[in-house]
């Protein structure tokens, strides 16, 4: 049996080259996101992705992307809340004309195969985001999809609703999501006009 492994192992010697390199490439990417962004050590980050990275992201990871996007978009105090007992914000932070963000983020590993987002989901969000958390801009992400019934409640609630084309726009480019978004509220505090 040693000797049909080893004979198929010399037939077939890129095989263990091909995994070898996909496990160095999921490695990369798992400990890229372990990492602070680098606009916290001084810097800007450059946060640039593409959907298919973020359709292999773990649905944490999908919020530090969100949180790294925010973050080079000038919320400077963009962090991660996410995980259980987040109270519907996984991503909160604070726009460069002071509104206050709050981010729920509903990552699909099978993309817009899987289940859309419904109506409960928003009405949690909509439930906490500003009572709780104080926002001025609330926003939902997904690298999925959302049902009509889903968008007629977010467009009635102004919950704006992120999914997948935009999501492409907004990660893989260089606007702000609030340049991308229709209807924002006003500026706040220090920053009104």
């Amino acid at each position: 049996m040693l000797r049909a492994a080893v004979e198929w192992l010399l037939a077939h010697w890129w095989v263990p080259l091909v995994a070898a390199a996909g496990a160095v490439a999921i490695v990369a990417v798992r400990a890229r996101w372990r990492q602070p962004p680098a606009g916290r050590r001084g810097a800007a980050p450059e946060a640039r992705f593409d959907l298919p990275l973020l359709d292999a992201l773990h649905h944490g990871e999908f919020e530090e992307a969100v949180r790294d996007l925010m973050f080079r978009d000038g919320c400077a105090d963009a962090v991660r809340t996410g995980g259980r007992g987040d109270l519907g914000a996984d991503v909160v932070g604070t726009d460069p004309s002071g509104r206050r963000w709050v981010v729920q983020c509903k990552h699909r590993s099978a993309g817009t195969s899987g289940s859309a987002i419904g109506t409960p989901d928003l009405q949690r969000l909509n439930g906490t985001a500003r009572p709780v958390h104080g926002a001025d801009v609330v926003v939902l992400v997904t690298n999925g999809r959302f049902t009509r019934d889903a968008r007629t409640f977010g467009r009635s609630q102004e919950i704006h609703l992120v999914g997948r084309e935009l999501l492409a726009r907004w990660a893989g480019g260089t606007w702000p999501l609030w340049r991308l978004l229709p209807q924002l509220p006003g500026r706040r505090g220090p920053f009104a006009e």
